[in-house]
């Protein structure tokens, strides 16, 4: 009886140890998972912290870009119209001279004066002035308001400029509106085989 009752108190025993090992490892189990966790955490926070230091350092970025474009804008815009001073003062002093009874050579002089100061200005931001009369009929360039006949100018030719047009670099500012040569003795504006020329298109 002895025996079979000290064999059942070691497999009690047996049982217990086995128990006690399972759950040391389980335990040591979740502590590894714990770290594991705690580690990413870490990560996590860190790279949200890059995050939200790069967001603000574009943003910051793009506040220098926008405020440096503004002051840009600002001087050139000073710049131009500082350059219209000059032009503001030839004009009254060509009033000035009118109002003073001066005769007419020296309110043109200075009327003629104010243009070319203006016309430099203009070439100065990159604007020119077209030359139509005598050329062709370019409907990128011309506004064809009239067209007449002649035996001077061959026909779809510029004869005459009721405003002058305007280039900024290769690009028209402002049209020329002109008057345009069709065939003499004609009053259809039509060429031979019935084609409209550019100047009735254009009045069209």
């Amino acid at each position: 009886m002895d025996g079979g009752v000290d064999q059942a108190d070691a497999g009690v025993e047996s049982v217990h140890g086995e128990g006690s090992h399972t759950s040391a490892g389980i335990e040591s189990e979740l502590d590894s998972l714990r770290a594991q966790i705690a580690e990413k955490d870490k990560e996590i926070a860190e790279l949200k912290d890059k995050y939200l230091r790069t967001l603000a350092d574009s943003e910051n970025a793009r506040k220098r870009i926008r405020q440096q474009s503004e002051e840009s804008i600002r001087i050139q815009r000073e710049n131009i119209l500082r350059d219209l001073l000059p032009i503001i003062d030839n004009l009254e002093r060509a009033l000035a001279a009118a109002r003073d009874g001066n005769d007419a050579r020296t309110i043109v002089d200075g009327v003629e004066m104010t243009v070319r100061a203006l016309i430099d200005f203009l070439r100065a931001q990159g604007v020119t002035p077209l030359q139509s009369v005598g050329q062709a009929f370019d409907p990128n360039r011309h506004e064809a308001v009239d067209h007449v006949a002649s035996q001077v100018h061959p026909p779809n030719t510029v004869v005459d400029e009721f405003h002058r047009g305007y280039l900024i670099g290769d690009r028209t500012l402002r049209p020329a509106r002109v008057s345009v040569a069709k065939e003499s003795g004609t009053d259809s504006g039509k060429r031979n085989g019935g084609e409209n020329d550019a100047s009735d298109i254009e009045s069209d």
